[in-house]
């Protein structure tokens, strides 16, 4: 896995920037604190206040350790986890409508088709609104779509990607909004599949209709009739009189007593189905906007609270102070995609026998040897200021090539246009191990460096050799 460059970050909203921040948080809650000395070092050359240092760490953090790249596949999983929704939703109108009407070879129970038609839509609008009044935000297609989109996602970072978003939004109580505007669109979706298939279906086949009861009068149909459509009929549908919907408890023939039927049923499926989910929809999202605005970060949670000490003031740790990982992140070199200018040369814990540093040429800077943290740390806030155009970094390869030496050349690297490794041969008398010399040179390859003995002072001050 490669070491994050910052200029390549992709552009990420406000939301996805603290998403991953708290998917962070609950990565480090379960699993302990990541190693985040190069983190903080960034985080605080970038400055701002707290949460602007935290937010940085954890971009830096995401994209080192693979959960920018899980929150795109997770994003992708979504698209297609709706796409699913979405299909279903039409297939189901479609349905709906079918069985409302059926072949037409029988009349239509009026009620019945009713019934098939905003049955369920009206038992699942009652439970969103109970859940709403009870505070419950928990929505059976919304779980199934997020369910759904971390299946598809097959990315083991994407872990703590679903509960991080849920958490983030709890905290403005932005799941109801959120996943009611998913329920509320895929039913507007359904419903408005059924309605076009509805009206395709009576203008292209003859239907005859019929209300039919054993205990109940005429009366009391002319009553629920003309009651319900009496909102459609003031959008435009039609509505029977008393005559038509009494002569309909046996099959009518007339023409217009079938258009008043067909226009009553096409008033109530519009009016009763798919108007409300239109207005709860814009209303749920209007919801979402209004808090989406107003997200941050809960600075009083322990996970945060404990990053304060190294981010504000700045007081950040250099070199290895860890045990090594199980697996280690190996960073690369890759090279500064911003601003940068001039040369420098810079020495890794070299031998006080060995004079330093050699003649440079005019431009070339000299940064000196580094020995202690406090040297590191100095000159990686420098060149976090003002990285330059070419850089090259002296070892001793009669060291080994450890692990807090590696991670501070690729740290040196990323802060440079162009970067080189200078092995310096040992001074006369020495011997150099072969072996060891070996070593260097394949641990440089792995961090896709550039190296060789000879000096390259000639490439610091023209940049070719």
């Amino acid at each position: 896995m490669s070491e994050p460059n910052p200029a390549s970050l992709p552009p990420l909203s406000a939301l996805d920037r603290l998403w991953l921040t708290e998917a962070i948080r609950l990565r480090e809650e379960h699993a302990g604190p990541l190693e985040d000395s190069e983190a903080n070092r960034r985080a605080n050359a970038a400055g701002g206040n707290l949460a602007a240092r935290i937010e940085a760490r954890a971009l830096w953090l995401a994209q080192r350790d693979g959960q920018l790249p899980a929150l795109q596949h997770w994003r992708q999983g979504a698209r297609l986890a709706g796409l699913l929704l979405v299909m279903l939703a039409l297939i189901s109108g479609a349905g709906l409508a079918v069985a409302a009407l059926g072949d037409g070879q029988r009349p239509v129970n009026l009620f019945w088709a009713l019934g098939s038609l905003l049955g369920l839509h009206l038992l699942m609008l009652l439970g969103w609104a109970l859940s709403l009044c009870l505070g419950n935000s928990a929505s059976v297609l919304g779980r199934i779509w997020l369910w759904l989109s971390g299946k598809l996602a097959r990315d083991a970072q994407a872990a703590h990607l679903a509960p991080a978003l849920l958490l983030l939004l709890q905290r403005q109580r932005l799941t109801r909004w959120g996943l009611g505007a998913l329920v509320h669109g895929a039913w507007l979706l359904t419903l408005g599949s059924a309605l076009v298939v509805l009206l395709l279906l009576l203008a292209t086949r003859r239907y005859g209709f019929v209300w039919e009861t054993t205990i109940l009068g005429s009366d009391t149909f002319v009553f629920l009739t003309q009651a319900l459509g009496a909102l459609p009929s003031l959008l435009g549908f039609s509505l029977p009189d008393a005559a038509t919907i009494r002569a309909s408890s046996a099959v009518v023939s007339e023409e217009a007593a079938r258009q008043a039927w067909s226009g009553w049923l096409l008033g109530i499926t519009f009016t009763y189905g798919l108007l409300p989910r239109l207005l709860l929809g814009l209303f749920c999202f209007w919801r979402w906007s209004q808090g989406r605005a107003r997200l941050g970060l809960d600075l009083s949670l322990p996970g945060y609270s404990l990053l304060r000490e190294r981010l504000q003031p700045a007081s950040e740790r250099l070199g290895v102070c860890d045990a090594a990982p199980a697996e280690q992140v190996e960073p690369r070199a890759g090279s500064l995609n911003g601003a940068s200018q001039g040369a420098l040369l810079v020495a890794i814990e070299l031998d006080d026998r060995r004079p330093w540093p050699p003649s440079l040429p005019k431009g070339v800077g000299d940064a000196g040897v580094l020995d202690s943290r406090e040297q590191r740390q100095r000159l990686l806030d420098q060149l976090s200021r003002f990285p330059p155009e070419r850089l090259a970094v002296a070892c001793d390869p009669r060291r080994s090539p450890d692990r807090g030496t590696l991670a501070l050349i690729g740290e040196l690297a990323r802060s440079a246009g162009q970067t080189r490794i200078w092995l310096l041969p040992p001074p006369a008398g020495d011997a150099l191990d072969s072996q060891r010399l070996e070593d260097w040179h394949q641990a440089l390859d792995r961090l896709s460096l550039p190296h060789a003995q000879g000096a390259p002072l000639h490439w610091l001050e023209t940049g070719h050799d």
